[in-house]
């Protein structure tokens, strides 16, 4: 069934930082890197200061008909309303735009097909509390997921079962596959840490290997393309860069960013290219409203630099934002993120 809809419309652009030192009143950078790595950071930083500076407010100014164009839409393709719970996470599946699926406060996982004739394709029950996170393997074969029962679980999707539950001791907050080795598992939880499970999908079987300790609950994480560089965000607003070894899946803390806003990071999401910063790009949110954009210096183990910051109001709930899908090819980015009574 298909109902008009209004069409959509982007809203006002943050206020731009000048172009940032690695030690601003807003940001407090910390680097556990060599006296080396930090004289490239000032290197590479003055190099890229000339974007932020340079825009002019006629390039603040969405040009309205290209992104209209580009994210309009009129009615609805399909509504799927099994569920009675709240949906507490939603995706897609990886590199594709025909397979979704979504996460519930019942502890139960919900895999969809968008094809012409819409269906659900499988029901995953296992969770008995909410789902906080999962994610799709590099195949869309497996999906990994996260939840306050403290547990995370592996499932194939072929058969629409659990082949894996690995147990923790606390509650588990945000979950991602190793982009390259989909046998490499990382998890942040509710006892300051991240950890890296080895699995082994044909065998279906894993256990943690590694552990790496942070100042506090560790509530979201994403990684860069090649899985060398993980980003993870802390309920105490902080946001770090880490450093893994892909042979052994240690890890390593190489740069902290932290901020006088004590308030959780609900997003951490990395996108590989940004005209914007003629470079890869991480995004983060807070649930006190804070979104924050950076530059990310992939050849510095992913130091951070804060160029632009927008406030919202606060939230009540772990509410998330993200990139727009596609490539904006003007002198700014487009960022969905949720509300309370709406996008």
């Amino acid at each position: 069934m298909r109902t008009p809809s209004l069409i959509s419309s982007p809203g006002n652009s943050g206020r731009w930082l000048p172009s940032p030192s690695p030690l601003s009143h807003q940001f407090e950078a910390e680097s556990f890197t060599s006296s080396r790595d930090l004289r490239s950071v000032n290197q590479v930083s003055s190099r890229r200061a000339s974007f932020s500076s340079s825009l002019s407010d006629g390039d603040h100014s969405y040009r309205r008909g290209g992104v209209e164009h580009a994210y309009s839409f009129v009615g609805m393709h399909c509504i799927f309303d099994q569920c009675k719970s709240a949906v507490t996470v939603l995706k897609f599946g990886h590199m594709s735009s025909d397979l979704l699926a979504y996460g519930a406060s019942d502890g139960s996982l919900t895999v969809c097909s968008l094809l012409e004739e819409p269906s659900v394709l499988k029901q995953l029950t296992g969770h008995s509390k909410d789902v906080t996170d999962f994610d799709f393997s590099s195949n869309n074969q497996y999906i990994a997921s996260s939840s306050l029962d403290k547990t995370i679980r592996v499932w194939e999707l072929s058969r629409g079962v659990c082949i894996r539950v690995i147990y923790g001791i606390s509650a588990q907050f945000c979950i991602r596959f190793h982009p390259v080795n989909n046998n490499f598992l990382f998890a942040g939880n509710a006892n300051k840490e991240v950890t890296v499970t080895a699995l082994h999908l044909v065998a279906n079987t894993g256990r943690i290997i590694k552990k790496l300790l942070f100042d506090g609950e560790v509530t979201a994480m994403d990684h860069d393309h090649t899985g060398q560089i993980i980003f993870c965000g802390d309920g105490q607003g902080t946001v770090y860069s880490v450093s893994m070894d892909s042979h052994t899946g240690s890890l390593s803390r190489s740069h902290r960013h932290r901020t006088n806003h004590k308030s959780a990071v609900t997003t951490v999401q990395y996108r590989s290219f940004s005209l914007l910063a003629s470079g890869p790009v991480l995004l983060t949110c807070t649930q006190d409203g804070n979104i924050c954009f950076f530059s990310v210096a992939l050849q510095i183990k992913g130091y951070l630099t804060l160029r632009c910051s927008y406030k919202l109001a606060p939230r009540i709930h772990r509410i998330q934002a993200s990139f727009c899908p596609l490539l904006s090819l003007e002198k700014g980015e487009y960022i969905g993120n949720g509300g309370c009574i709406g996008l």
